[in-house]
């Protein structure tokens, strides 16, 4: 592994459509690529995709890499649904917790996340669709709350995911989400770009409660004309809209120093959301060593 001090850098396998189809990757050729392009951990994918225990630690050793963390997403709108859930939480934290860690500050980080909200993951990125109702925030939060406690009772900081297509997708809703719990956030550039958010100015204003990045390119052209079309947020991605780093709207080299010169220690999570159809693996796996190349560039 190639670390940083202060920072490190994983890929995902969001980025070879893991989520998405039938990859004709497997776990060991997935992490076999991010070792040969420079990557120093992955984020998991599903949870037990790259294996639990000692063959989730075995595999990430021989290819030199470190678990960044992993999603789990949890019904905090639903009283009774996030009862349920918090069994899933429980089992994930135990996968995370089998993972072996040289640095606490590179520990995984439970990415926390709700569910897709209909009516948002059909128009991604409208802002006249509903999120939390003000009276429900108060409980929306507790229970984010209660999964974040359980994440440092297991030994690991949990960062919660701003997500296109979900309750909690703009920058108002963070800041809702910051103001009302302590919980850390995963700062995710393109989801909160095309929520009309500015990942600058995110990232001032959210200093010390950033415990994750995900730096993700979008482009606004494409949203624009998804949200013209009616398309949801499965068809944002099919048209592009995450795009390969330096090929939408942020500024990828500028963001990158100033994440540096903000003081911000621990994960960069490079995402490129793969589409469900029309993939290409040579070009998945060109855009992969682009990605990581051109993050050098600024010094990660």
């Amino acid at each position: 592994m190639t670390a940083n001090d202060t920072i490190r850098v994983a890929s995902a396998p969001v980025n070879f459509g893991i989520y998405r189809s039938n990859t004709t990757l497997g776990p060991d050729e997935l992490l076999a690529s991010m070792a040969d392009d420079g990557y120093d951990g992955t984020d998991s994918g599903p949870i037990g995709y790259l294996g639990a225990g000692p063959e989730l630690g075995d595999r990430l050793a021989r290819h030199g890499l470190a678990l960044a963390g992993g999603w789990v997403d949890l019904r905090y709108g639903d009283a009774d649904g996030f009862e349920e859930d918090l069994e899933k939480l429980r089992r994930a934290l135990e996968w995370f917790t089998s993972a072996p860690v040289d640095d606490p500050w590179f520990a995984p980080r439970p990415t926390l996340a709700c569910p897709s909200n209909p009516a948002r993951f059909a128009h991604p990125g409208t802002p006249v669709r509903p999120g939390v109702p003000d009276a429900m925030w108060p409980a929306f939060a507790a229970r984010v709350q209660r999964a974040a406690d359980a994440c440092r009772a297991a030994g690991l900081e949990p960062a919660f995911h701003q997500h296109l297509g979900t309750d909690v997708e703009t920058y108002e809703e963070v800041e809702r989400l910051l103001e009302l719990t302590d919980v850390g956030i995963c700062l995710d550039t393109g989801h909160l770009m095309l929520a009309g958010g500015d990942p600058f100015q995110a990232l001032s204003a959210w200093a010390g409660r950033i415990t994750q990045v995900h730096v993700k390119d979008a482009r606004h052209d494409l949203h624009a004309q998804a949200r013209a079309d009616e398309a949801d947020l499965t068809e944002l991605v099919r048209r592009g809209g995450f795009c390969a780093l330096g090929e939408g709207d942020l500024d990828v080299l500028a963001f990158a120093r100033a994440l540096k010169n903000s003081g911000y220690t621990g994960w960069v999570v490079v995402e490129q959301d793969a589409p469900a159809t029309g993939q290409d693996l040579d070009t998945i796996l060109a855009d992969q060593r682009a990605n990581r190349e051109l993050l050098r560039k600024a010094g990660l």
